[in-house]
């Protein structure tokens, strides 16, 4: 029988399992298949999983091949090497380039139809690659970019002027990575910008160095991943419900706008470089891009991170 909607997950790493845990819970999805080139470890972590089916809405996951993600609505790469001692970055990237390359033929034998979404770091330079190689419509390829940056900024500005994080509105943009950059103008708790704020907050004493705090707070979004992979040895929650956020907004036709990775055309000067900047995302992937009005200092920010990112493709080989 052909369960919809179903999601295919490629790579049983920590992000893709936890991807995969976050999905069941939020019962959106009807079947979940996982492959993995490690199939004891994959069998495993699928046995664990579905043993928690009684106390979930209806979901089958399956230890697959490529063969077994034939008609997935979306596909989601998590799979990719992890950097080795005295790597370089850049060797990085040419090494998940090519595992690409073997994967992304293989989505597009077998589930030619699905949205692609890239997890794989570094996420714009391989989102890149995966719209190159597939052939894909750009609005079928996005890369997860900054949400999760994003939430980070949100949950850091929310617990700084103590209100609950689902009311700030402020993104994180441009690279996942280090010249990302936050839009402190078009930032908003419950309406008001961000700017304008601490006239009405009630906490005023926590507002005396305001300058110093928002310098602070971006300093530790663009910290947290190094921080936590150094206390912990790699980051996975918070990307995992970052990425069940993408996957409802795509199969419950949203039109949710997420800063997502995707082809930037024709923005401030910018082309050809996947990027983030708001989308708005529904059953046929990207809609629209939002070509926000950003400060003068943000667009020479954006302009940095395409140009860092143009150069890596370049290194790249793409």
């Amino acid at each position: 029988m052909d369960l919809k909607p179903k999601v295919s997950i490629i790579g049983c790493g920590n992000v893709g399992m936890r991807y995969a845990y976050a999905l069941m819970i939020k019962g959106i999805v009807r079947q979940i298949v996982i492959t993995d080139v490690d199939k004891n470890r994959l069998e495993g972590e699928v046995m664990d999983l579905s043993h928690g089916a009684p106390y979930l809405s209806p979901v089958e996951v399956v230890a697959g091949d490529y063969l077994d993600i034939a008609n997935s609505d979306l596909v989601v790469i998590t799979a990719g090497r992890k950097q080795k001692p005295g790597q370089t970055r850049i060797e990085l990237v040419k090494d998940n380039v090519e595992v690409y390359r073997n994967i992304i033929p293989q989505i597009m034998k077998y589930a030619p139809n699905a949205i692609l979404l890239v997890v794989t770091n570094p996420v714009d330079v391989l989102s890149y690659a995966a719209y190159k190689l597939s052939g894909k419509p750009v609005k079928k390829v996005i890369g997860s970019g900054t949400v999760l940056d994003s939430a980070r900024f949100r949950f850091l500005i929310a617990k700084h002027c103590n209100v609950d994080a689902r009311n700030i509105h402020a993104y994180i943009l441009g690279e996942h990575g280090d010249t990302e950059f936050p839009v402190w103008s078009k930032a908003m708790i419950g309406g008001v910008l961000f700017s304008d704020y601490c006239s009405v907050c009630g906490n005023k004493k926590n507002c005396k160095h305001a300058e110093m705090d928002i310098k602070t707070i971006f300093a530790d979004v663009r910290g947290s991943a190094y921080k936590i992979i150094e206390k912990k040895g790699e980051t996975s929650y918070g990307i995992g419900l970052a990425l069940v956020r993408i996957t409802q907004a795509i199969l419950k036709d949203e039109n949710a706008i997420l800063p997502v990775s995707s082809l930037v055309e024709d923005y401030l000067g910018v082309n050809d470089v996947y990027l983030s900047l708001p989308a708005i995302l529904n059953k046929n992937g990207i809609r629209d891009v939002l070509k926000i009005n950003l400060d003068k200092k943000e667009q020479e920010d954006f302009k940095k991170s395409a140009l860092a990112i143009k150069n890596v493709i370049k290194e790249a080989g793409l």
